[in-house]
């Protein structure tokens, strides 16, 4: 770690390196690459679990300030405190809502402090649903900044489902 210097000159035979300055320093260096997938699938595991056990400070606190979250009806676009004013009565109950996440794929940008993810849940009520989302890693760790939760219907069903939704 730290800058390094090349001096380069010109000659017949293309450029040269005449000197060299490495300024290597290994203190405070990682040995080894964090492991931002296993704190990814923490924080999402706790947040499901915090749902599943009507914790809102739990769920809550593991969104960003300016976290959106997008529901199955077209209708339900919430920034997270707007969601936290909602959800108030599920979060009286036992369980706010339950989804058992399983398949869960994540991706990180190249600088390492932008995932994105998808992941199926199995939910007593809906049956399959995808929830997707981006996570930003913060000063307190990594947060949810976007979810959407997303109804599956099968192909072959969703002219069935079209018709009942005009009805």
């Amino acid at each position: 770690m730290g800058p390094n210097a090349f001096e380069l000159f010109k000659t017949a035979d293309g450029w040269k390196i005449s000197h060299i300055t490495d300024t290597r320093n290994t203190e405070d260096c990682l040995t080894e690459a964090p492991n931002n997938r296993a704190d990814i699938d923490t924080l999402l595991n706790a947040w499901h679990e915090a749902a599943a056990t009507a914790d809102a400070d739990g769920f809550f606190s593991k969104m960003t300030k300016d976290g959106i979250y997008l529901g199955t009806d077209a209708t339900e676009r919430w920034l997270r405190d707007e969601l936290k004013a909602w959800s108030v009565k599920a979060f009286d109950r036992e369980v706010a809502w339950l989804f058992k996440p399983y398949d869960r794929e994540v991706y990180f940008s190249n600088d390492g402090q932008t995932a994105w993810f998808e992941e199926l849940l199995d939910t007593p009520h809906m049956g399959i649903c995808r929830g997707s989302g981006v996570l930003t890693n913060t000063e307190e760790g990594w947060r949810i900044r976007h979810y959407d939760l997303a109804l599956m219907v099968p192909n072959e069903r969703m002219e069935a489902v079209q018709k009942a939704l005009k009805e």
